[in-house]
């Protein structure tokens, strides 16, 4: 890998944890009051940007949200781009682009049976062999 390369990846992994970090910051805050203050879910889901060693196009995420994501989380959703890293089975480490999706809403009865909806897709249609969900709680106000 030439130095130019490797540096410009250090940048972009760099500049997508940073960006990572402003977004848990600014979610973190705590509200204006109690009574403003409402409690939503929060749902993450990082989607690698790879399919078979080509890139995914944004043009061809952008189908797959519209399939997948919204209409199963039409409330809204907003969406983070840059390069993540993890090691496959032999200990490699494989670097690549990523998407992290940020969703916060109202569980339902089903909400669980959409997010893994949305996964096995992502998985299935970009051939991938994860898609990273993390949950929580969080206070929102607007």
């Amino acid at each position: 890998m030439t130095t130019s390369l490797h540096a410009c990846r250090l940048l972009a992994a760099i500049s997508h944890t940073l960006l990572i970090v402003a977004a848990l910051l600014a979610t973190a805050q705590p509200a204006a009051s109690a009574e403003e203050c409402r409690t939503f879910a929060r749902l993450e889901l990082i989607f690698g940007g790879d399919d078979r060693g080509h890139p995914i196009s944004s043009a061809a995420f952008s189908r797959f949200l519209a399939r997948e994501v919204t209409p199963r989380f039409p409330d809204g959703l907003s969406l983070f781009e840059g390069q993540g890293q993890w090691h496959d089975a032999h200990g490699h480490r494989i670097l690549e682009s990523s998407r992290m999706v940020l969703i916060f809403y109202i569980p339902d009865a089903q909400s669980d049976e959409k997010i893994e909806a949305i996964r096995s897709a992502y998985k299935r249609q970009f051939h991938q062999q994860s898609v990273l969900r993390a949950d929580g709680n969080t206070c929102i106000s607007f």
